[in-house]
């Protein structure tokens, strides 16, 4: 498949082929852990800013999730996220659309909903010239609480929101999460080391679930330091694509 100027390809996880921008954000391990975290097997999912594509992508060859709707708002990832569908022959598991997910009707439901939204919000820290960064960054196309309230729109009762979020916005998340009436159940942090404080959270929230949440034990990547070795969790998740059993309670 051609590149563009501004495109590079990579191989990752799964043997996955993946074009990326060399100018827009990059498969990280917010999205590796994303697609780790979702537990279960589901028949439809959604997910909320596809970006690459590559969360879907990992949960549809994983056998995670039988069929994905991608959907992303700025056109020029809409395509790429085709393109990447194509060249992963993902055709018959994945579509991509180009679409505010605030603008979807209830015509379909789905079993899961799951999202990297903006960390930040509109109006905090330094926006990149880039407009395809500062989308992925700040809450420009919706604030957490519109998109939780729209995935949550497009559930099935009992149905799954899992999200990757910053820690220093747990409240915002959970709050919003529980005014759209999806009730988290379940919330890992994430930390670089063991003596480091956490980088990020993982949240798996139910459809008209009961009041109740498991806090799980912390998830550290590096065994030393901040970079270097991977932990055994951490090496579990690469080598299986999912989490370590005591991570499900």
């Amino acid at each position: 498949m051609e590149l563009l100027k501004n495109e590079r390809l990579d191989y990752v996880n799964d043997s996955l082929s993946l074009i990326q921008k060399t100018d827009g954000l990059t498969f990280g391990t917010d999205a590796l852990l994303l697609a780790g975290y979702v537990r279960g097997r589901y028949k439809r999912g959604l997910e909320i800013g596809g970006g690459t594509g590559i969360i879907s992508m990992l949960l549809a060859t994983r056998g995670k999730v039988e069929r994905i709707d991608t959907v992303e708002v700025q056109g020029e990832y809409a395509e790429l996220i085709e393109r990447n569908i194509a060249l992963n022959g993902l055709q018959e598991k994945m579509t991509s659309v180009h679409a505010d997910v605030r603008d979807i009707k209830r015509d379909d439901e789905y079993d899961i909903v799951f999202s990297n939204p903006p960390y930040m919000r509109s109006d905090s820290g330094k926006q990149n010239e880039n407009d395809a960064k500062s989308a992925a960054r700040h809450e420009l196309n919706g604030s957490i609480d519109e998109l939780i309230s729209s995935g949550a729109k497009l559930l099935k009762w009992g149905g799954s929101l899992v999200c990757v979020y910053r820690q220093d916005r747990l409240i915002d998340i959970l709050s919003a999460m529980r005014d759209a009436g999806v009730e988290p159940k379940r919330l890992t942090f994430v930390h670089a080391s063991a003596h480091s404080k956490p980088s990020m959270v993982l949240i798996e929230a139910k459809f008209g679930g009961k009041s109740g949440i498991n806090v799980t034990r912390p998830l550290i990547i590096y065994k030393n330091g901040t970079s270097g070795e991977y932990s055994n969790d951490m090496n579990y998740i690469m080598d299986n694509g999912s989490f370590p059993a005591d991570f499900y309670p």
